[in-house]
Parts: structure tokens; C-alpha cells; sequence
């Protein structure tokens, strides 16, 4: 065999190694195992139902996710930098009760959702400051005002609830872009996870994160604010709590102290089955975004069949396990491959 015929033989065999190797690193993202998921989501229930693939239910049903999808993307910051926060659905629960009782006072709908804002970042403010001042752990800190924020609500609302709210205030909950069919809500939390995603992933910001998240005590040492970057996390999860506060009261057009009761673990669960690690460093926007997307339409798609909630409870918890389990033993079936071609 001739030099060149050799050399030609050697370019396939190494053309044909390095696709054999992308497309391994390719199947086996966490990502593309959750879009695969959501593909077949759609295939089965659109199959099962012929109600699943019509564009108004598609759209409409947006309603009741939207608000746990914005509380999840400064979720993101948080786990990435090791922290949890387990207080954000008190938070929207303190916001909604300071619209209410703003609204009963006779304010109008800037000054309500400039409130209910408010109040979610001095809560965020809160946090943070407990958890990098004091240096106290974030789950101690969120713990506890996790029943502090709910409890002000509680104790001053008890069995009563605020329904006066004015009419242009309905719009941010139950409106749509013009005259489409789109929600609101789908526009403004795709507008906020395209910028959150731009911070995480373009800006030194974002590069702090993952180094906080990685080794919070080397970031220091390579001169990371990595206080003032936690500070911020907590302030952020506030502020979108806040976000999150005026939609979903916009949307029921009421404020009751167990508003929301349980949201901050269906935040927590979008970001982990996002493939973010909840020990930190690790994880991207878009995998999240496919996590809450498919968690939707997973149990709008359920509950065309009418399964119980109790399902929908175990189905979930499944992916959630799935999520902490699946990209451990890919990391490991990565390193043994890498080792093996060492040796080889």
C-alpha cells in the first residue's frame, strides 16, 4: 500500500474515532436524555389524547407552570453556587399579601406590582444578608424564614383572603400578546430566561459562578467576591419571587396565606431535573428550560387522562431521582472511557 493510501486510510480511521466520540458525548448530555423524554411526552400523550396537540390547550395550559418557571431561573444561581433556597413560595406568599393589602388601600396597578417587587427583594436582601453576614448555612437561614415570611401573612390574614383587585391588573396573569394566542407570562419568562442565560453563560458573572459553585474557597483565593456573588443570588431569587407573586395573584385574582404552599420544592425539582448539580458547579439554562417544559406538558398530558395527583406525585419524584442519579453514572462511565484510553 502506497504513503498516501496509508495516510488516506489513517484520515477515515481518525475521522471515524472522533464521531464515534461526539456522538458518545452527545447521547450521553443529560440534556439530550431530557429532550428525548420530551419527545416522547409528546408522541405518547398526543397519541393517548387528541386534545394534547391543540395550540390553545398547548399555550393555555403555560398558565399553570409559568410562575414556578420564573421562580426556577434565579433558582439556577443559587444551587450553582451551592446554596438552596427553600423560602421562595413564602416570599411570593409575603408579596401577594403586600398587593393585597396595598390594593384594599386603593392602589392602583403600577403601585401593586411595584410592592409586591419590593417586597420580594428586601425578602432576598433578607436572606442574604443572614447567610453571607452571619455566615450562617442558606438552608439554616431559609429554613427559618421560609415560617417567618408565610407567618406574617398567616397571622394577619387567618381564615380571610384579599379578591379586590383593579381590572387592569388582571392582564399580567390572564392576558396575551395582542391578538395571538400566546400568554403573557410564556413572553416574559422566555424574555428573563434569555437573560438570565446571558448572564450565566456570556458574562464573567456567570464564570464566577461555576468557579463559587466548583470550590468556593480557591474562587476566594483567585480573588472571587464570592459573598457578594451569594448576596446577589439570594436578592435575585427574591426580586423573581416577587415576579412570580404578581402573576400568579394577577391570575386567580386573589390573595390567601397557603398561596402557592409547596412551590419552593417544584422550583428546587425544575433546576435539579434540569441537570444543574445540587452540590454546585455544574448545569446550564437550557437543560432547565427543557425540565420545565417537560415537567408541564407531563402532567397536562396526565390530566387529560385523568390520572390521580398521587401519580403525577411518584412520576415526578421518579425524574427527580432519575436527575441526581443518571448524570452521576454517565460522569463515571465518562472518566472509566477517558482512563481506558490512557491506558491504551
Amino acid at each position: 500500500m502506497s504513503d498516501k493510501l496509508k495516510h488516506v486510510s489513517q484520515s477515515r480511521l481518525i475521522n471515524e474515532t472522533s464521531f464515534k466520540e461526539r456522538l458518545i458525548e452527545t447521547v450521553t448530555k443529560w440534556e439530550f436524555i431530557l429532550i428525548v423524554l420530551f419527545a416522547g411526552v409528546v408522541i405518547f400523550f398526543s397519541n393517548a389524547s387528541p386534545y394534547f396537540l391543540n395550540y390553545f390547550n398547548l399555550m393555555n395550559t403555560t398558565f399553570n407552570f409559568m410562575e414556578k418557571a420564573i421562580m426556577a431561573l434565579p433558582m439556577i444561581f443559587v444551587i450553582m453556587c451551592g446554596d438552596i433556597d427553600i423560602s421562595v413560595a413564602s416570599i411570593l406568599a409575603l408579596s401577594s399579601f403586600a398587593m393585597g393589602h396595598a390594593s384594599a388601600a386603593g392602589a392602583g396597578t403600577p403601585e401593586i406590582i411595584l410592592i409586591g417587587l419590593c417586597v420580594g427583594m428586601v425578602c432576598g436582601i433578607f436572606n442574604g444578608l443572614l447567610i453571607t453576614g452571619l455566615k450562617i448555612p442558606a438552608i439554616a437561614v431559609t429554613l427559618g424564614s421560609q415560617s417567618l415570611f408565610r407567618g406574617i401573612s398567616q397571622a394577619i390574614l387567618g381564615d380571610q383572603a384579599y379578591t379586590q383587585y383593579p381590572e387592569s391588573f388582571a392582564y399580567f396573569g390572564q392576558g396575551y400578546v395582542g391578538d395571538t394566542l400566546i400568554p403573557f407570562e410564556l413572553v416574559l419568562f422566555l424574555i428573563l430566561a434569555a437573560v438570565m442565560g446571558f448572564i450565566l453563560h456570556k458574562t464573567s458573572y456567570g464564570r464566577k459562578l461555576y468557579a463559587v459553585g466548583n470550590s468556593a474557597t480557591a474562587a476566594r483565593f483567585s480573588g472571587v467576591p464570592v459573598a457578594r456573588i451569594r448576596f446577589t443570588n439570594m436578592v435575585l431569587n427574591g426580586l423573581f419571587a416577587g415576579i412570580a407573586a404578581v402573576l400568579l395573584t394577577s391570575r386567580i385574582g386573589s390573595t390567601r396565606p397557603n398561596i402557592a404552599n409547596g412551590w419552593d420544592m417544584e422550583a428546587i425539582t425544575l433546576v435539579v431535573l434540569g441537570g444543574v448539580s445540587i452540590s454546585g458547579g455544574k448545569g446550564n439554562i437550557f437543560g432547565v428550560i427543557i425540565a420545565i417544559f417537560l415537567l408541564g406538558y407531563l402532567k397536562f398530558g396526565m390530566g387529560l387522562l385523568n390520572i390521580s395527583a398521587r401519580s403525577m406525585i411518584i412520576i415526578t419524584g421518579f425524574l427527580l431521582i432519575a436527575a441526581v442519579l443518571i448524570p452521576e453514572m454517565l460522569g463515571r462511565f465518562k472518566a472509566k472511557r477517558k482512563l481506558m484510553k490512557q491506558q491504551a
